[in-house]
């Protein structure tokens, strides 16, 4: 049932005496095999590769032991074992991430640090940290998810860290071939080959993605590829050189939102034809790796992004308003980033206990360029400006530097407590620099003023966050940990100047800051049942977030601004067995694994800048988030049941219920959904059936405020999907 891996004899002493420049030992050649656990959901060491999570909350999941829809990027399925996410749908293929937890908006994952292989892949980690870009699970080896202590290794956030690492050549072949070939409900189609192998000191992993859909609505469909390359070269058994470079692109055409009523009379429905979505992803990272001795190695990543992503539609204020065939509004955004990132971790001993001290640091430089205009009056995917003398909103360059140094060491107090201290230096400097226009229409539409502002911002900052993890271990198999740590979030680019029909930007926007705190016991390396019961407590100052007001001609808008201070309380549980491997031991043939998954988070508002927000619930935080299941296997045969259920959440921080004309705010109601999959491996040959939304429930987990909406995006009814894969 589960899968085998080869683990080398260097990283199985990893732990164990390290030897003085006097010893001089020849370790005989063998290798270790290592069962993994038969479940989806496992955790991080201690220490893995150059990075450190002892006392840490940390998940890994495997896609390939779930039987989840990957072929669609399916997140209700894939993060399922993962407690107290709240994930929003954004398309029925998968293109984009939208996760978040413990109050943090799940807006393309912004609130968390995503990387690929341990780079970053957003569109500017700092001053932008959307992530339009998602590897396809089919190429996924493993995801590791860090929570909110993950800033002090990996950059200012209070998500903390998703980094999808991506499956690796195969050693013991000079090539493999995988073939993937996917079909579904509303026109989908998903074909994803991959080609591997090993030539002496040469491996390498490639694969080629293409997907579309027609979509459960109408003008929702889409189009994607995305192509991955991976080399790495073994100059000896201490040093390697490895390369990747990542090329998607997508073109999606977007059906808008709904008000409630329209939600209410037809989820199906859809009034906009003219939107489109367009993304282009490139991105190049380098990997090298050393190990000095015995006891320390080297890390360097170099990265780069070169990206893009046009948005253009029709989008008024009123999401029921019938598309006029009027000029489209357009807002392009153009990514250049790259950096570098250097770690050390060195293994040592203090009267014979072991220690890791890890150090590393990072240079990062984004250049990013925001333009918001015009664009064309058809209905074809057309990112040109149609008037760019008079017809543009805003024009801005969004320069920003960012050089931190940061620190971990894990102090072994005795063989069962460890305390790990840890600090980040952090050096930001964010630049915002361009005009905005005031554009006055006659009633035909037609430009007749346009009064242009010139804009020049500039903002550093320097600070220190520190953090403190415990990890205790009464016996082999059992942990208590606890980590605190501070956390920091920067205003973006798009929180500086955007044009928006139904929201105001404040001009005097503040840093957000805060801490947060952990403390759970977890199994750990179990084989017939796994366990993670936690605590948390999110402190969030100058929180973002946005709240409804009366302009003075009587219109609702929303004012994007700081809050105030929010309090997250919450406990977060998650257990899973194999429940006829616990009662029958002998049983070879037969599993039946069960899991649930829940997390109960009280958040509010201790102070605001309106007194009526005091004590106002938390945006995007379900009181009670529930995702349980069960997988039956018989041999090569496995079929799962899946249940979701999110209670009721609020959009803006004054917990308005309706709507409205813009339904960009308002109540996402409590809603519940079941998946089954079944999948047979046969030789060289899998199959695998996946049925979404058994019960066809018609339900909403978000309000988009801008592109894909504005207004209600409803989630997909029921579908069906087949995938076929063989492996030469």
């Amino acid at each position: 049932m589960g899968q085998m891996q080869d683990t080398s004899a260097r990283k199985q002493s990893r732990h164990s005496r390290k030897m003085t420049s006097s010893d001089t030992f020849k370790f005989p050649k063998f290798k270790v095999k290592q069962k993994l656990t038969d479940f989806g959901l496992g955790r991080m060491d201690a220490v893995e590769n150059t990075g450190i999570y002892e006392g840490k909350k940390t998940e890994v999941i495997i896609p390939d032991q779930l039987v989840a829809n990957l072929a669609t990027n399916n997140a209700r399925q894939i993060f399922s074992r993962v407690a107290g996410l709240n994930i929003w749908e954004n398309d029925g293929a998968g293109l984009q991430l939208n996760i978040g937890g413990r109050g943090l908006d799940p807006n393309r994952s912004s609130n968390f640090n995503v990387r690929q292989n341990g780079y970053d892949i957003s569109a500017d980690a700092l001053g932008y940290p959307e992530s339009y870009y998602t590897p396809p699970m089919e190429a996924v080896g493993k995801v590791q998810i860090v929570r909110g202590a993950a800033s002090l290794q990996y950059g200012t956030q209070f998500g903390g860290l998703v980094n999808f690492i991506l499956k690796k050549p195969v050693q013991d072949k000079k090539i493999e071939i995988i073939f993937r070939q996917s079909i579904g409900s509303f026109g989908f189609y998903n074909t994803f080959n991959s080609i591997s192998g090993t030539l002496k000191k040469f491996s390498y992993y490639t694969f080629f993605q293409y997907k579309r859909m027609d979509g459960w609505r109408p003008n929702s469909e889409l189009n994607s590829t995305t192509f991955y390359t991976h080399f790495n070269y073994q100059f000896t058994k201490n040093t390697s050189l490895g390369m990747d470079y990542t090329d998607m692109r997508y073109l999606a055409q977007q059906p808008g939102g709904l008000s409630d009523a329209m939600f209410k009379e037809n989820p199906r429905q859809s009034n906009r034809e003219r939107n489109w979505f367009d993304v282009n992803w490139h991105l190049l990272a380098l990997h090298f790796n050393h190990t000095i001795d015995s006891s320390s190695e080297i890390n360097i990543r170099v990265f780069g992004l070169l990206a893009h992503r046009y948005a253009l539609g029709f989008r008024p204020n009123r999401v029921a308003t019938i598309d006029n065939n009027s000029d489209r509004d357009l807002i392009k955004g153009d990514f250049k980033n790259y950096g570098i990132e250097i770690r050390y971790l060195n293994h040592y001993q203090i009267q014979k206990k072991d220690m890791v001290f890890l150090v590393g640091t990072r240079y990062y430089n984004g250049f990013n360029h925001s333009i918001q205009g015009i664009g064309s009056k058809g209905k074809d995917a057309n990112f040109n400006f149609v008037n760019t003398s008079n017809g543009i909103n805003n024009d801005y360059t969004f320069p920003n530097d960012n050089v931190s140094i940061f620190s971990e060491n894990i102090f072994n107090i005795s063989d069962k407590f460890s305390i790990t201290p840890g600090v980040r230096l952090e050096y930001i400097h964010t630049r915002a620099k361009g005009h905005y226009n005031n554009i006055q229409f006659d009633l035909a539409g037609n430009i007749i003023n346009t009064t242009r502002t010139e804009e020049n911002r500039n903002d550093e900052r320097k600070f220190a966050i520190a953090g403190l993890g415990l990890s205790y271990k009464p016996i082999k198999k059992l942990e208590v940990y606890s980590n605190v740590s501070q956390n920091y979030r920067s205003i973006t680019f798009s929180d500086m100047r955007i044009t928006n029909p139904s929201q105001v930007i404040d001009p005097n926007l503040k840093d957000e800051h805060g801490y947060s705190f952990d403390v759970g016991l977890r199994t750990k390396s179990t084989k017939l049942y796994t366990f993670d019961f936690s605590g948390f407590l999110l402190n969030y100052n100058n929180r973002i977030g946005e709240v409804q007001f009366y302009d003075a001609n009587n219109r609702v808008l929303r004012l994007r601004t700081n809050i105030g201070r929010a309090l997250m309380l919450g406990v977060e549980s998650y257990i899973e067995s194999d429940v006829i491997h616990l009662l029958q031991p002998k049983e070879k043939a037969l599993s039946g694994i069960v899991f649930i998954n829940m997390a109960f988070i009280h958040a509010r508002y201790l102070s605001g800048m309106q007194t009526s927000i005091k004590g106002k619930t938390v945006e995007f935080v379900p009181l009670i988030n529930v995702k349980s299941g069960l997988r039956l296997g018989y041999k090569n045969f496995k079929a799962s049941l899946q249940f979701t259920y999110l209670s009721d959440q609020f959009t803006d921080a004054t917990n308005a219920v309706e709507g409205g004309v813009s339904a960009v705010v308002g109540l996402i109601p409590a809603y519940s959904i079941m998946d089954a999959g079944l999948s047979y491996q046969w030789r060289r040959l899998k199959a695998e059936l996946s049925l979404n939304n058994l019960s066809n429930n018609l339900y909403f987990s978000r309000r988009a405020t801008g592109y894909p909406g504005p207004g209600i995006l409803p989630g997909d009814g029921r579908a069906l999907f087949f995938t076929l894969g063989y492996k030469i």
